[in-house]
């Protein structure tokens, strides 16, 4: 690897290592984990002990609801703090890119995602001591799903808060992109027959349920790294605007 990349992607590790810490040093990774473990494992309970249903299909079910709001909380202030606070312009002294600013702190919202999920392979290993038809492979498909889902989300929860100095406005601008990324295959139904195939393609639910099938399809896969790579680049354009001002 070149040294200027080898620079580039250590800038990148020290902004994630800064907001990962920032994270764990607040209550907001600790409430926001809290929440999402008690909802997601009251449902399995429930699916487990009072309907009997030995899988995890309820958890990827709920699992993308609960994203619209835990997302969105967690990279609220990822941007919009830093503008607030007056330490954007700190960042902007030190030898940094605005693409590292903005991989470091997706990579950050990226991984204390993971972690959430990572707790709920509780459950997992509940169904392994109690269950014996256990289709594993949809089940890592339906985790790798969920975690490209949180990616999504997480991309476009940093431009949002990109755009605004202000951590409410910044949640509710990512709250409403993910919802309408969510709705677009329930709306189907109340599109124009040449529109159906165009907005299948690009809802997110689509794709998810191709892989929480157990398909891993590189159509899926291309999908999902395009939304991302599309939000995060531009969260770097309105970072990039403030040179122009």
């Amino acid at each position: 690897m070149p040294d200027s990349l080898q620079l580039q992607w250590r800038h990148v590790g020290l902004i994630f290592r800064k907001e990962l810490a920032a994270y764990f040093n607040s209550t907001v990774a600790y409430i926001t984990l809290v929440v999402f473990l008690a909802i997601t494992g009251w449902f399995f309970s429930s699916s487990f002990f009072i309907i009997n249903e030995s899988d995890l299909r309820i958890l990827f079910g709920v699992a993308p609801i609960i994203f619209l709001f835990f997302i969105p909380a967690i990279t609220m202030g990822l941007v919009a703090r830093e503008k607030s606070g007056g330490t954007m312009e700190l960042l902007v002294t030190l030898p940094l890119a605005d693409w590292e600013i903005v991989v470091g702190k997706f990579l950050a919202a990226v991984t204390l995602i993971a972690v959430a999920l990572g707790f709920t392979l509780f459950h997992f290993l509940t169904l392994l001591g109690v269950a014996t038809n256990i289709d594993i492979g949809a089940i890592i498909a339906g985790y790798l799903g969920l975690l490209l889902v949180g990616g999504v989300y997480a991309a476009a929860g940093v431009f949002c808060s990109s755009l605004s100095s202000n951590q409410i406005t910044a949640f509710i601008l990512s709250f409403l992109i993910v919802f309408v990324f969510f709705m677009l295959d329930k709306m189907l139904m109340f599109m124009p027959g040449f529109m159906t195939a165009f907005i299948q393609y690009i809802s997110i639910e689509y794709h998810l349920g191709n892989i929480s099938r157990g398909v891993i399809d590189s159509r899926n896969l291309v999908y999902f790294g395009s939304m991302i790579g599309l939000f995060l680049l531009l969260a770097i354009r309105v970072l990039e605007m403030r040179k122009w001002r």
